[in-house]
């Protein structure tokens, strides 16, 4: 792959995120569901780690991190970190151990949405939060968020089909 369609790619991959964030950010963020708005970016990650592989996912990861710490309010750094970790984790499943295909990037999703969910309700339970006042809003956001795994996997694996690939000699 030459250093053009190195950057081609990588540029249409941002491209495509684009939308996913503007989503989210400037749409669903006006229309709750059972009081809660969706969470796309770190979807965006978990479906081109699925198509890409793990050091992609891990990049790409580490992207949309970066823009998850700037747009969600009150962590500094761990969606960084997680998002890279989860991409990397990804990718290695979806290149060795699952098929590349919209079941499995379902079901990736999916577990990492409740992971996510998982890691922001662990330390308001030590703070003595209710459990039960924690899923009330975890929940309907898991499924309000559901939603969009397909369109965004499908958005992915449209730009994944139209970018250059690694060549073989």
């Amino acid at each position: 792959m030459t250093t053009s369609d190195f950057l081609i790619k990588w540029i249409a991959y941002l491209v495509a995120l684009i939308p996913v964030y503007v989503l989210e950010a400037c749409v669903l963020c006006h229309l709750p569901v059972f009081g809660v708005i969706p969470i796309l970016l770190p979807l965006a990650a978990v479906a081109l780690a699925m198509l890409e592989g793990p050091a992609a996912g891990a990049g790409f990861g580490l992207i949309v991190g970066l823009l998850c710490d700037a747009a969600y309010p009150g962590v500094s750094g761990a969606w960084t970190v997680g998002l890279s970790l989860l991409g990397a984790l990804t990718g290695y499943l979806g290149q060795y151990r699952l098929s590349q295909n919209m079941l499995s990037s379902f079901l990736c999703a999916f577990v990492s949405l409740v992971l996510i969910d998982l890691l922001r309700i662990l330390p308001r339970l030590a703070g003595g939060t209710p459990l039960r006042s924690m899923l009330l809003v975890a929940v309907p956001e898991i499924l309000w968020s559901v939603v969009f795994i397909f369109p965004i996997y499908g958005l992915f694996l449209w730009v994944y089909r139209r970018v250059p690939k690694r060549t073989v000699l």
